[in-house]
């Protein structure tokens, strides 16, 4: 089975760290939301749309990233390494 990765298209970088994920989506006007301890949460002032992410990125996983892209459609992107 292949690894996934999740790919920042205007930059053509892979995203490696949470720091990194978190720096592209508040370009993008997400805001960290911090009402479960349990998880990384992302949501957009102006919607109801919400990015929950476990708290460690070595369980970020293909179903995590593509719930980014598909809040992201035209910045982020799912690629095979």
């Amino acid at each position: 089975m292949k690894r996934k990765a999740l790919l920042h298209t205007p930059t053509n970088e892979l995203i490696r760290s949470y720091s990194s994920l978190e720096r592209k989506l508040g370009g993008l006007g997400w805001e960290r939301y911090y009402e479960d301890p349990e998880l990384l949460q992302f949501h957009k002032p102006a919607s109801i749309d919400l990015i929950s992410l476990p708290l460690h990125f070595a369980r970020f996983s293909s179903i995590h990233m593509y719930d980014i892209v598909l809040k992201n459609r035209d910045f982020f992107r799912v690629v095979d390494l």
